[in-house]
């Protein structure tokens, strides 16, 4: 009997396989870059291919269309965020609920500096009322704001946090970060900030602990 020489396709697959990963993630990462400099309407699928050095095409065949090529890059950046905090709760768990709190916020502002789209894409689709921002407040923010509301009304129980409105807290925390690193060629100009400094980055989540945490945890609960 003849043995079967037909050729093995697998290692062909796993190539094309392979291929077309490499190209989605050429794709989502000129996608990221391309909407946070110029948001959904200022940014052309043509840009975006030119950007990723593929064929114009490709991106209807991975992603349908724009609107599913920014709900992609907008659900990497998120989510890539929420595991960035969900892993610093994880880690310090046994910390007091202050000193756990602001250690998110150094991963937030770190987070926040080498990911600027995080802050880009948020600023281009709040200004006006659009599928995509329902979109990006049910999927990721609703969820984040969710998961943070609790901890600071204990913080603000146990008189570490300021008393007030803990949802306007909790967006003064974010926005003062944000702001900040969104403004980071200005504050260079006109400040000498230079936001591309760790020390700075330091300094900026240890200044927002010490504005919005203030207080100290009471003694039976700061081990």
């Amino acid at each position: 009997m003849l043995e079967n020489t037909a050729p093995n396709p697998a290692p062909r697959m796993r190539k094309q396989q392979h291929r077309s990963i490499v190209t989605q993630q050429k794709l989502l990462d000129a996608a990221i870059e391309a909407f946070a400099e110029n948001g959904f309407k200022g940014t052309s699928t043509r840009d975006i291919a030119k950007r990723a050095g593929v064929h114009h095409p490709l991106i209807n065949y991975h992603f349908k269309n724009k609107d599913q090529l920014w709900r992609a890059a907008a659900d990497r950046i998120f989510s890539d965020f929420t595991r960035s905090l969900a892993h610093s709760f994880e880690e310090n768990r046994s910390m007091n609920a202050k000193d756990r709190m602001a250690e998110m916020i150094r991963v937030y502002v770190h987070y926040a500096k080498n990911q600027p789209a995080l802050h880009n894409v948020m600023v281009q689709e709040a200004g006006y009322a659009n599928p995509r921002l329902d979109w990006l407040i049910d999927t990721h923010l609703k969820p984040l704001f969710e998961a943070s509301f609790g901890m600071l009304v204990e913080l603000q129980d146990l008189g570490v946090a300021p008393q007030g409105n803990p949802a306007l807290l909790f967006n003064m925390i974010r926005l003062s970060a944000g702001g900040l690193l969104a403004l980071g060629n200005e504050l260079k100009a006109s400040s000498g900030i230079d936001i591309d400094s760790n020390e700075t980055l330091d300094d900026i989540a240890e200044l927002i602990v010490r504005i919005f945490l203030p207080g100290d945890m009471p003694e039976t609960q700061a081990a």
